[in-house]
This record gives C-alpha cells, structure tokens and sequence, in this order.
C-alpha cells in the first residue's frame, strides 16, 4: 500500500529537475496506483511536431519511481529504475497526456509498474513497464 506521501509533497519534490521542466505534476494517489499528467507542447515534442517518445517515458518512469518512494522507507532504503520499456502506440499532437502507474509486483527488492498514458479523450497512447530495485542503504557505524 503507498504511504500517505502526498500530492503536494510528491510534486514539492519536482523542484529543479526533469519533472519540472516537462511539467509534470503528479494528481491522484491510491492504494496501489499513482496518477500524472504532462503537457505536449514545445517542452516534451520532437520537430514533427508530436509528442516525443522519450517524453512518455519520462512520465512513464517518474509516476513508476514515485510511487515506488512512497512505499519503501526512505531512511533505510533508495530506489532506483534498472528497466523501461514504451509501446508507442498513437500520436499526440497538442493537450496533456495522463499516465496511471499501477503496481503490478512487489517484492522485498523488486517493483514492477505497469503505466498507461492516454491523451485528453481518454484513449491509450503509450503502454509501459518499469521494474525498480530496492537498495539498502548502508548505515553508519
């Protein structure tokens, strides 16, 4: 279950990174899923004029590692992402894209999102998968 991080605090966390050059913000937690959204426009297409790949998994990749923070004891433990993939599956050209990472496997050191970003109508643009690892960290003696 995701620990009561909230909304305000995920996206407090945004400040100065990736997250927030690509405008990304983070709009609904659950038990089990994290949600967020991120505008196509100049800052996430390519020159074609289309959301770019890399931009989904961007988002793909925050709302997957978010999610894994809120459940891991961040004292003792870090994450961090060792795969992605992205099944690009139709073209957005303007409005938001809206992912939903849902946590598919949990072990004591493995994660595994599934994450689906549609456009605006709601229709499915992009299908990703994230395995995270958890790590130890080492304490101090």
């Amino acid at each position: 279950m995701l620990t009561p991080m909230t909304l305000e605090a995920m996206n407090a966390l945004s400040e100065g990174t990736l997250m927030k050059q690509l405008g990304i913000v983070f709009t609904e937690i659950g038990p089990d899923y994290l949600c967020g959204s991120m505008p196509v426009d100049h800052r996430t297409k390519q020159p074609a004029g289309l959301l770019h790949g890399g931009a989904s998994a961007a988002l793909a990749e925050t709302l997957g590692s978010m999610g894994s923070m809120a459940i891991v004891n961040l004292n003792s433990q870090s994450i961090v992402g060792i795969e992605i993939n992205a099944n690009h599956i139709r073209s957005v050209r303007e409005g938001s894209v809206h992912g939903k990472a849902t946590l598919i496997m949990r072990s004591r050191k493995l994660h595994v999102w599934e994450i689906k970003i549609s456009n605006d109508a709601g229709t499915l643009v992009c299908l990703s998968r994230l395995t995270i690892m958890v790590l130890d960290k080492e304490t101090k003696q």
